[in-house]
């Protein structure tokens, strides 16, 4: 008897908020007070908008969210904190989760508010809810389309194969990925 479907909500589908989206708008590179919208697209069509204020000037940092979910005004404040990098050189930022206190790079809008991930229940990411035949189906034809890329990479106009009589590193690269994809077989495919 089949499995009854339970059709999950997925992370991918959900609203996000990530540290390296607010870095690179330019939030969290300077210590600094910056307000402004963050706009969701799919498909080059609007479907939200908030408004954000990041306060990085302040003993404890944070940044304050303000949205309507539900017909309903919401403005909270998530925690940022800071930590040196492993590197030596600058800081890694980390959002304080107002609900499970946790450190994470993103949040999800879940719900009603932006959480870390374990708050919600049943939740999976896409790639959970496909069949382990159709993940291998996924990665033999990402393998043929990196192959794809690879030979139209090496016959473009000004690709350089070789410097001083070796092979370029990025020439090598690339005959790797098209060997990769030379190992499938139909029978390969077939069988998926």
């Amino acid at each position: 008897m089949p499995k009854f479907p339970t059709f999950p909500t997925l992370y991918d589908d959900c609203l996000q908020i990530s540290i390296s989206g607010l870095k690179r708008l330019q939030y969290l590179n300077e210590p600094s007070y910056k307000g402004g919208i963050l706009n969701w697209k799919r498909n080059d069509v609007s479907t939200a908008s908030i408004r954000i204020e990041v306060n990085t000037l302040c003993e404890l940092p944070y940044i304050e969210l303000d949205y309507k979910c539900n017909e309903a005004l919401i403005k909270y404040r998530v925690q940022l904190v800071s930590i040196p990098s492993n590197l030596g050189n600058g800081i890694v930022w980390f959002f304080v989760c107002p609900h499970t206190k946790k450190r994470c790079r993103k949040l999800y809008l879940g719900d009603t508010y932006f959480y870390h991930r374990s708050t919600f229940r049943g939740c999976m990411y896409e790639k959970q809810t496909q069949s382990h035949s159709t993940r291998k189906l996924h990665k033999q034809f990402d393998k043929l389309q990196s192959a794809d890329e690879a030979y139209e990479q090496i016959y473009t106009k000004h690709f350089k194969k070789y410097y001083r009589g070796k092979p370029t590193k990025r020439y090598l690269k690339l005959l790797k990925q098209i060997e990769g994809a030379n190992g499938i077989s139909e029978e390969a495919l077939l069988s998926l």
